[in-house]
């Protein structure tokens, strides 16, 4: 069971997913607008609410920004490499799926899918070891996206890579240290973005995989972006690239 907390993640999901929902908590006294949109969407929807004092919602997200709401619903439901190939934005001209390489943090995977959904990603593949996996932290950190953009967890990645290759993506990984700015590829093409660790990068294996490494140009004293920050930076050179209106 997973805990959802504050009013624009479990709005977004009575919206998107409600079948995830099992149950509300929300603050007794608890009032304004959103409220009662967030109450008239789950009785629209049939999911129980509980009114409870503070102490129970602090007991079920602890130390949280719960903003006195707390959702209770079901394990996050994975998308498969075939769903989220599927999930073509209808404006793109090509595919574009991001692949996390040993992203840990869940604010930086919250930040990545809702920067990932903004830029008309198909979707997000992560590893299912040695990274962060999408929990409530990660559907607070992404503004709900999480229900909005399929999410993937694979056992291999290297694997993933070679598959995505054979259905015609090329793959571009962001490497602090390469020569090839983010402005010289063609990214005419269906795009697979491979985005690692901000302290290691992308691990050797999964870097020799990819066709391109590319790196952003800096000016400042800081040698590198945080990882969500960089996603950002990078898709957003690449839907330029495929012109207005993508």
């Amino acid at each position: 069971m997973q805990v959802v907390y504050g009013i624009n993640p479990l709005m977004e999901l009575l919206l998107s997913q409600p079948a995830m929902l099992e149950k509300l908590v929300m603050a007794e006294g608890r009032g304004g607008e959103p409220v009662r949109k967030i109450l008239r969407l789950a009785r629209e929807q049939g999911i129980p609410v509980e009114f409870g004092g503070r102490a129970e919602l602090e007991r079920l997200a602890p130390r949280r920004v719960h903003q006195g709401v707390v959702g209770l619903c079901r394990d996050h439901a994975y998308a498969s490499l075939d769903e989220i190939v599927a999930n073509r934005h209808p404006r793109s001209p090509y595919h574009l799926i991001v692949l996390l390489d040993s992203v840990t943090d869940p604010q930086n995977l919250g930040s990545i899918i809702r920067t990932a959904h903004c830029f008309g990603a198909n979707g997000v593949i992560i590893p299912e070891n040695r990274a962060a996996s999408v929990t409530a932290a990660v559907a607070k950190a992404s503004a709900g996206a999480v229900h909005l953009l399929p999410t993937a967890m694979v056992t291999n990645l290297v694997r993933t890579i070679d598959e995505l290759k054979e259905r015609g993506f090329w793959i571009y990984g962001a490497d602090a240290d390469a020569p090839q700015g983010i402005c010289g590829p063609d990214y005419g093409r269906h795009v697979g973005l491979v985005m690692g660790s901000e302290g290691q990068g992308i691990r050797p294996l999964i870097r020799k995989k990819c066709d391109f490494l590319i790196s952003i140009p800096m000016r400042g004293r800081v040698a590198s972006l945080n990882v969500s920050v960089a996603t950002g930076v990078i898709l957003y050179e690449i839907v330029r690239s495929w012109g207005e209106g993508t």
